[in-house]
């Protein structure tokens, strides 16, 4: 996705704050040098191609965003955050992609605009499947404590 709106200007970034199920290949992170060696696992493995920022050992930029575990946030060029997920799914990002770059166009058409502010629940696919082979990659300690915390 990232690439199919980078001609429309549209930057993506991927913060990498902490392991969420840590294991015993990925553990809990210890040093700076051992978190950029998980971040650089991750972009391996799961071939992320944009850039990556690491966040501080303390996880202070997770913290200043929410702390939730799968955030997705889109910020404006001025700055303001414009979208803000408790999780990230590919369809939810893109529809408000695509919804932002449509009020662009219009406002460049000179449509007369204001903002307005609305909450509202979307719903994402649970690939249970795909869950737990992330969970195995991180090793049987993150699969067993998962499974004994929720079943």
């Amino acid at each position: 996705m990232a690439e199919r709106y980078a001609e429309a200007g549209v930057g993506s970034l991927f913060l990498y704050t902490n392991e969420a199920h840590p294991g015993e290949n990925y553990p809990h992170h210890t040093s700076m040098a051992q978190k950029l060696r998980h971040a650089g696992a991750l972009r391996d493995v799961l071939g992320v191609s944009r850039p990556i920022l690491v966040d501080s050992l303390d996880g202070a930029c997770h913290r200043a965003y929410g702390s939730m575990p799968n955030m997705t946030w889109i910020f404006n060029q001025a700055g303001t955050p414009i979208y803000k997920s408790d999780w990230s799914d590919s369809h939810s990002v893109e529809n408000a992609v695509q919804y932002f770059l449509q009020v662009l166009e219009r406002r460049r058409n000179r449509e007369r605009m204001a903002p307005f502010h609305v909450e509202r629940l979307d719903y994402r696919i649970q690939d249970q499947a795909q869950f737990y082979a992330g969970l195995e990659r991180s090793g049987p300690k993150a699969v067993s404590e998962f499974r004994n915390a929720f079943g």
